[in-house]
């Protein structure tokens, strides 16, 4: 979180420093104090971005998640609580929830592909299937579930060159992926008695390089991802009560 604060103030510093060359203003009088504010605000992104992540561990294992990713650099936990509904909808809901159903969805995931098309997948999903389904047929793989409580899906995030995926991926290789240059999330949906629904994201980077690389996308995806989890959880919400 340290590097996305990092990063972002950076990001911020370089921005005023930029307005200021077009139209400086005190106490910021010349553009050549501008051009030194625009400057700082650009190395301390890149210090940000470059801090090193922390590795977590689990110590006992309490979710499916825990068990298929014990240990992770980076992560995002959000919750939201749902009375209105039973258990067993709020689930139901978290499995049939759609894209057009998440505020704010196409206009992100539109941000993070930089606008290209692409084929089918978690990031263009299609307007009536349920997201997760369309995540589970593209480029997420369904690695636990168990039905009522929790839902665990993962991806491969980044791989060495010219590495070729298997034909039929399994939770089993997922978990067992640990060859050097490869990153991989994991996410889940947790369903509790009380009706607290948490989503988790987590991704462990299986080397240093890995790591770094990771680290720069993911400190400045950070904001977007957290905002879409926000509203994702709030279409769950809202759909529960009628699942």
């Amino acid at each position: 979180m340290a590097g996305v604060i990092v990063v972002y103030l950076g990001l911020a510093c370089a921005f005023a420093g930029v307005i200021l060359m077009v139209r400086p203003v005190a106490p910021v009088r010349t553009r050549r104090w501008a051009a030194a504010v625009a400057t700082a605000g650009v190395t301390l992104a890149v210090i940000g971005a470059a801090l090193p992540a922390r590795e977590h561990r689990v110590i006992a294992a309490r979710t499916r998640l825990d068990v298929f990713m014990p240990a992770y650099q980076f992560h995002e936990v959000h919750s939201i609580q749902v009375r209105a509904a039973s258990r067993d909808q709020i689930y139901r809901a978290v499995r049939s929830v759609t894209a057009d159903e998440i505020f704010l969805f196409r206009a992100l995931t539109w941000l993070r592909r930089f606008g290209r098309r692409g084929p089918e997948s978690i990031l263009t999903a299609p307007e009536r299937a349920p997201i997760l389904d369309v995540a589970t047929k593209t480029t997420f793989l369904l690695l636990a579930e168990e039905p009522g409580r929790e839902i665990v899906v993962g991806t491969l995030v980044l791989a060495p060159p010219g590495w070729r995926p298997p034909a039929r991926p399994t939770p089993e290789g997922f978990k067992a992926l640990h060859a050097p240059g490869f990153a991989l999330a994991a996410m889940n949906f947790r369903v509790e008695d009380t009706g607290l629904v948490t989503t988790e994201t987590r991704i462990v980077a299986t080397d240093a390089a890995a790591r770094r690389r990771f680290a720069v996308y993911w400190r400045l995806i950070y904001p977007g991802s957290t905002l879409l989890r926000f509203t994702w959880l709030r279409a769950i919400a809202r759909r529960a009560p009628s699942s």
